[in-house]
């Protein structure tokens, strides 16, 4: 009897416990099996869209360029005052000078914005990433709520083209202007969403491989840019939007027939047959044996996920804004948020300033952009190395530390000289492997139910950066602070924030906020565990 009423209340306490249902991460995994030959093409696919943004990112740094212009002699021949050395032609009488090229070559040269002052001619380049902070802040939430990754990705693949394809038949610079505005608002998602999709396709083991190659994708995207308006060095800037927007577009066609939508978001929403139907998909092209199976693990996910719905936990429900309001109201998730975005707004004005800023090197601006392309590949391999084996947050700080310190050493060296374009070219290359492990650590950052808004306000934040850029570049023809200064001291500033940061390297991703929650207070444990034991 003695022996029964010992046993009885550890036999009680045990059966008490409830069975922890799988992680939707195991569980997918499980089915799916090891990510094969065909699944890993169609993620490396979705991962080409980022070869469509950089164009549409990059393109205004040949069609808004400033065309370099010669003496005619033929007009005020008598005045001195028209030579090479002049700094601008505006005070010269008409027919004193002419561009090099014919005039279609550059938008500031068919609508004359030479002598309208820096404001207009950085004025499209502003409405565009105008237009993609504006998209970033309205569309965001779309992806993790009504539309999901693979539906807003095709939306916004679709109407940046079209955008792109107006864009040719601008017949002034203000509808330019707000054509290159609904351009960036259609593009604002194409990477976050390719980027998330792409990750959530694949198993664990390849998820940073695959991250890289959107990033090297977009260096392709960005190292074409300078072949097509070499191309068309003597044609008119039209043809580089018609023949960047048309591929685009039929680029989108494909997207939509073979690639499927993310398993994973599509239990955070409850859509529990949807998700096992990709997955069956997914498991039949990796050749996996899961396909006949009862899916058990996933009817248990699911169902612990529409539990915690119906318990107000924020699975994945709510409204438009429901994952905003999620993260707004959790103080740390606010925290990181607010951390990750002001290291994010220095980046991004050195990632889209210094392309723009290629012209105030006094070097060849073909060449000059493609060095700054060619940067990107060795980035994104320095990227895949240091994700894999330093932690993120070091990665972070030291690179963005070494960007300004470069872009700052610009400033000093004179114009024209080789060694202003390596010390911009490092900068650049510093800010490149930033701006990637950035977007990697939001992922981590941040669980299932709110990824695809926090990745896109990251993004913002490294558009905002862009935003300011143009009117520093523009500035910067005049006293090279205002944009290598500018650009040196923001990044390596703002950079510091990174450190507040929690570190991911060789965490497993949650899927809701409760999860994440659940992870933060174990670390905190075991962190005050170990200081105990060192005490």
């Amino acid at each position: 009897m003695a022996d029964e009423a010992t046993t009885t209340p550890l036999l009680a306490s045990y059966k008490a416990k409830p069975a922890k249902a799988p992680s939707i991460d195991d569980a997918i995994e499980t089915y799916i099996g090891a990510t094969g030959a065909g699944q890993l093409f169609k993620a490396i696919l979705l991962a080409f869209a980022w070869a469509f943004d950089a164009q549409q990112v990059f393109i205004s740094v040949f069609t808004d360029a400033e065309p370099r212009w010669h003496c005619t002699g033929v007009a005020g021949a008598d005045d001195p005052s028209c030579s090479p050395a002049a700094a601008s032609p505006c005070a010269l009488p008409p027919g004193a000078w002419a561009w090099d090229r014919p005039a279609e070559t550059s938008v500031v040269s068919e609508w004359a914005l030479k002598c309208a002052g820096p404001a207009l001619v950085s004025f499209p380049a502003s409405s565009f990433f105008a237009g993609c902070l504006a998209g970033g802040f309205l569309l965001t939430t779309l992806a993790d709520s009504l539309l999901g990754r693979r539906k807003m990705l095709l939306v916004s693949l679709a109407s940046m083209s079209v955008a792109g394809v107006l864009t040719a038949f601008s017949p002034n610079v203000w509808a330019y202007a707000a054509l290159r505005f609904v351009c960036g608002f259609g593009r604002s998602m194409v990477g976050t969403c390719a980027l998330v999709l792409s990750t959530e396709l694949v198993g664990k083991r390849w998820r940073d491989t695959v991250s890289v190659a959107g990033f090297v994708c977009f260096t392709v995207g960005f190292l074409s840019l300078p072949a097509l308006a070499y191309t068309f060095r003597e044609a008119s800037w039209r043809h580089m939007y018609l023949w960047t927007s048309l591929p685009s577009l039929c680029y989108a066609v494909l997207l939509y027939f073979l690639v499927q939508e993310s398993p994973r978001w599509l239990l955070v929403r409850g859509r529990k047959h949807d998700a096992i139907e990709t997955v069956r998909q997914i498991a039949a092209l990796n050749g996996g044996g899961g396909i006949t199976c009862s899916f058990s693990m996933l009817h248990a996910c699911a169902t612990e996920r529409e539990n915690d719905a119906a318990a107000g936990a924020g699975g994945g429900g709510g409204g438009v804004f429901a994952t905003l309001r999620s993260m707004w109201e959790r103080r740390w998730a606010l925290r990181r948020l607010a951390a990750i975005m002001t290291a994010s707004f220095g980046v991004g004005m050195v990632y889209y300033g210094m392309p723009l800023n290629v012209g105030n090197l006094g070097s060849n601006l073909y060449l000059s952009v493609t060095y700054n392309a060619l940067a990107e590949f060795p980035s994104s391999v320095l990227s895949w190395l240091l994700m894999g084996r330093i932690n993120r947050r070091s990665s972070v700080v030291a690179l963005t530390a070494a960007a300004g310190v470069c872009s700052l050493a610009c400033v000093a060296i004179p114009e024209g000289t080789g060694g202003r374009m390596a010390a911009e070219v490092l900068s650049f290359f510093a800010t490149c492997t930033a701006f990637n492990i950035i977007l990697m650590y939001s992922i981590e950052l941040f669980p299932t139910s709110v990824r695809n808004s926090a990745v896109g306000m990251v993004r913002q934040a490294l558009v905002l950066g862009g935003v300011a850029a143009p009117m520093l570049v523009a500035l910067g023809r005049e006293r090279s602070f205002w944009s290598f200064g500018v650009f040196g001291l923001a990044v390596g500033c703002l950079g510091l924030f990174a450190a507040c940061l929690p570190e991911t390297r060789g965490r497993s991703m949650s899927d809701t906020m409760e999860e994440e929650e659940h992870k933060e207070a174990a670390a905190a444990i075991s962190d005050m565990d170990s200081n105990a034991d060192l005490v």
